[in-house]
């Protein structure tokens, strides 16, 4: 309305220049981005499926396994000692049991503490 907009001073050539001027900046950009990326090698994507789970889904599943022993010690101790009348003792000992059980299934998962197969485990041959 006031006959100062830019789109009115596209006749001296004002207006395309600072669009073009940011096509080409972002453009520039672009291209030194893509020069100091990495590339990254197909077989090492950190997305693809067949790399084995997330660092995030592993850890839940080790403190499932460790929280699933102590809660089954806990369990079993709790009905041993019901059923045979030995209040805290029954409890104790299982949760005691789970709590290795736990730790056991989380270094199992882990690869800690496995077995390994191979040929080196057979003995006798």
């Amino acid at each position: 309305m006031s006959g100062n907009d830019a789109r009115d001073e596209g006749e001296n050539g004002r207006a395309a220049t600072p669009d073009s001027d940011l096509s080409a900046r972002l453009r520039r950009l672009e291209t030194q981005i893509e020069r100091k990326r990495p590339s990254a090698s197909p077989g090492l994507s950190s997305r693809s499926g067949s790399a084995g789970p997330s660092p995030l889904g592993q850890a839940m599943r080790l403190s499932t396994e460790f929280v699933a022993g102590v809660i089954a010690g806990g369990i079993l101790g709790w009905i041993f000692d019901h059923l045979l009348g030995t209040k805290p003792w029954g409890l104790i000992v299982f949760l005691m049991l789970g709590f290795v059980t736990g730790v056991y299934n989380v270094m199992r998962a882990s690869g800690f503490g496995g077995r390994r197969s191979g040929p080196d485990d057979r003995r006798g041959s």
